[in-house]
């Protein structure tokens, strides 16, 4: 990866090695995870969590005022811990609380230790050893350990060099909690208040969909959050109208064990026909009879259509067919024709079609059967024939009468759905596992719940958290229902999640507060370089917003440092209306930075930002659909000048890299505070072999400004198109 430099610590004295797993590896690893998929199976036990991250640390000394013991569990693997060039030294760190310890990793600088000891202690006097060696390596030790202990260091006996000892990272791996006094929080329980469970003879379930979308269907910024879950039958003469922050899914662990002889509608009647602001919901897990043979789904963006089965057609325009501004549809199987009618893009992902109606600018497809042949620039098809690598959203579901979350395998190389040959790969949680978030849960008692090995699945409501909720460790499940919402307080980060494996956040939206946020949701520390290539961190349907619903600010909105991460389906957001909105009252001048390598993004929708809205500094990473604006509210061409180039990417990738590839991409201008506002280019790439887009487009709405280009200074300019919203593409670059 090559990280954006965040602070100015002093340099380490001689540079840090890293290396991914070697092929050999991978293929192994990837092999055995292959003949451990049978489904659905139920996870035995929470892997070790990450204890010692922030904790208090102490050593016997340190080199200089940049190496500090703090430096050593930060997370960061790009500072460290060194100590005077004598021996013996120790590091210690205090995780607060007796904990059962399995697990230690030592990523050393290039002075490490030859001999040393592990140890543990309950009070930080009396010390019993868990390992030792006299023939340490160096590099990154991962060592198994097994015991109790409140204090853990590492005292070493024997210098590897002339230098002190240096520690990039000290990490301590365990289950917090153990043997210690204090109370377990308990996983699993009820779903709270926001939660509508139905079954067939529920009685009145119509009534209840209407009195919650009489609620929510104009609540753009409201503070109601609701989820229907309906249990496995038929249910007959539904119309489940679906306003905002609100999610309607079934409970089977196929679509078609629940099934509507009905619809799932969004229209926009409350915005004259308008769909473009018709934001936040979801359906997923359902098959669909529709009353007259098509279902509407007239959405934008934040609106996935997850795991679906209609069994008709599909209409994604509005009554009147007024403008749309969506969407994204992911392993779900429409019988019939997807009429795309009037909406700008799209995107479809690992999906069975009947067939496809009409492209307007940017309508991408892959690993979808059905989808029609790539013809970009006209027809506006973009499609492949596969999806690289892709996981499907975990879900919740009923295996009888309890509740699990079921979490789908990654596939390579995926075309079509996940369950339509039966049941899907993967592996099942049950509740008990998780800690169910409900509204007046704190950020301490969250991150309380995590330390104690559950996973989250945060019940519809708002959260204001206090301090960062810290994901820690691999495989951890974070689920949202019903647009769950975290605010962050006085300024910290929303969540920030460790360079292990697996961890899938999904079904959730951070909603930026009052004060600035230097990130609101981090996957990875700065420096993270292990190789999750097996077993990929997941984001899915997290999306992230600044104003509107209030005064909000961050400098970036998300970050990615760890590589091989999955960012499927996202809207990065800074309100271009509502509350708390203007130049530098929602201030937030980048939107997604990526600096982990071979990150994918499937379904990238970032708009509106201060300055650039995508940065790319890692190799090999891929984006196969993208969708921006850039920030209507410029006061100026000043505002937005950047040196000598005319207004910032929306999407640009840093002269450092080699290889990086992209698929199906659209940036659009409204300047509609200053018309005469000029952008020299939507796009910005080194001119490298490596370095491939197809099918990019710019598109002036309006006239509302003008750009000179598509990418670089390739690409027609929109100024001739004058107000006719014409978009001016490239094919490929270079």
């Amino acid at each position: 990866m090559r990280p954006v430099p965040a602070h100015a610590a002093p340099p380490p004295l001689r540079p840090p090695v890293s290396a991914r797993q070697g092929v050999a590896g991978a293929v192994v690893t990837a092999l055995v995870a292959t003949l451990l998929l049978f489904v659905p199976q139920t996870t035995a036990q929470a892997a070790p969590a990450l204890l010692s991250q922030g904790k208090p640390v102490t050593a016997s000394s340190q080199e200089h005022y940049g190496t500090p013991a703090s430096a050593a569990v930060d997370g960061d693997n790009g500072t460290r811990w060194s100590s005077a060039a004598a021996d013996p030294q120790w590091i210690q760190v205090d995780l607060g609380a007796p904990a059962s310890v399995s697990q230690i990793v030592l990523r050393w600088e290039a002075a490490y230790a030859k001999a040393y000891r592990i140890e543990f202690s309950a009070d930080a006097k009396n010390w019993s050893t868990a390992h030792s060696t006299t023939t340490g390596p160096g590099g990154t030790e991962t060592l198994s350990v097994s015991g109790t202990a409140r204090y853990v260091r590492m005292y070493g006996t024997a210098r590897a060099t002339g230098y002190g000892y240096s520690l990039w990272e000290f990490q301590v791996y365990g289950t917090a909690g153990s043997g210690g006094d204090g109370p377990q929080l308990p996983g699993g329980g009820d779903l709270g208040p926001n939660v509508h469970v139905f079954d067939p003879s529920t009685p009145n379930i119509q009534g209840k969909l209407d009195e919650v979308f009489k609620k929510q269907e104009s609540a753009q910024f409201g503070t109601d959050r609701h989820a229907f879950l309906f249990k496995p039958g038929t249910y007959n003469n539904i119309n489940a109208q679906i306003g905002f922050y609100t999610s309607i899914a079934g409970l089977g662990l196929s679509p078609d064990d629940t099934t509507f002889n009905g619809d799932v509608t969004v229209d926009a009647g409350w915005f004259n026909g308008n769909a473009t602001q018709n934001f936040w919901r979801s359906a997923e897990n359902l098959a669909l009879n529709p009353a007259n043979g098509t279902n509407r789904w007239a959405v934008s963006q934040a609106a996935s259509f997850r795991r679906m089965h209609v069994k008709g057609g599909l209409n994604l325009a509005p009554n009147g067919y007024g403008w749309a501004s969506g969407g994204y549809i992911a392993d779900t199987k429409v019988d019939g024709q997807i009429g795309n009618y009037s909406q700008q893009q799209w995107y479809t992902r690992d999906s069975s079609i009947g067939g496809w109606s009409n492209s307007v600018w940017n309508q991408t497809f892959s690993g979808v059967e059905g989808a029609p042949a790539n013809s970009f620039p006209e027809p506006r098809y973009t499609t492949l024939n596969t999806t690289p690598i892709s996981r499907e959203k975990p879900f919740l579901y009923l295996d009888g009468s309890e509740y699990k979350v079921f979490v789908p395998a990654k596939r390579t190389n995926a075309r079509g759905t996940t369950w339509a040959n039966g049941t899907p790969q993967g592996s099942s949680l049950a509740l008990s596992k998780f800690y169910v978030v409900k509204p007046g849960a704190t950020a301490a008692t969250i991150n309380a719940a995590l330390a104690q090995g559950l996973h989250l699945l945060f019940t519809p409501g708002i959260y204001h958290v206090d301090q960062t909720i810290n994901v820690n460790r691999a495989d951890t499940v974070v689920l949202g229902l019903g647009l769950a919402t975290i605010i962050p307080d006085n300024g910290v980060t929303a969540m920030k999640v460790a360079d292990v494996d697996g961890v899938k956040l999904a079904g959730f939206l951070i909603d930026a507060g009052p004060v600035n946020s230097p990130t609101l949701l981090e996957i990875g520390p700065q420096g993270s370089s292990a190789d999750h290539s097996a077993n990929p961190t997941t984001v899915q349907d997290v999306y992230i917003r600044i104003g509107g619903a209030g005064p909000g600010k961050a400098t970036t909105s998300m970050v990615v440092n760890s590589d091989d991460a999955i960012i499927d389906h996202t809207w990065v957001w800074r309100a271009d209306h509502g509350d708390g909105v203007g130049w530098e009252t929602n201030r937030a001048d980048y939107g997604v930075r990526v600096n982990g390598d071979d990150v994918l993004a499937t379904g990238l929708f970032v708009e509106h930002f201060n300055k650039y809205d995508v940065e790319w500094y890692g190799e090999r990473g891929r984006t196969i659909f993208y969708q921006n604006e850039k920030a209507y509210d410029a006061p100026n061409q000043a505002a937005i000048q950047n040196g000598s180039t005319k207004g910032y990417a929306a999407y640009r990738v840093d002269d450092s890299v080699d290889v990086h590839e992209g698929w199906g991409m659209g940036s659009y201008c409204n300047y509609n505070v200053d018309p005469s506002i000029v952008q020299d280019h939507g796009f910005k790439a080194p001119v490298k072999p490596g370095v491939k887009f197809h099918s990019l487009l710019v598109v002036s709405l309006g006239g509302m400004g003008h750009y000179n280009h598509v990418i670089n200074n390739t690409g027609a300019s929109t100024a001739p198109s004058g107000s006719s919203t014409v978009p001016s593409t490239v094919v490929s670059f270079p």
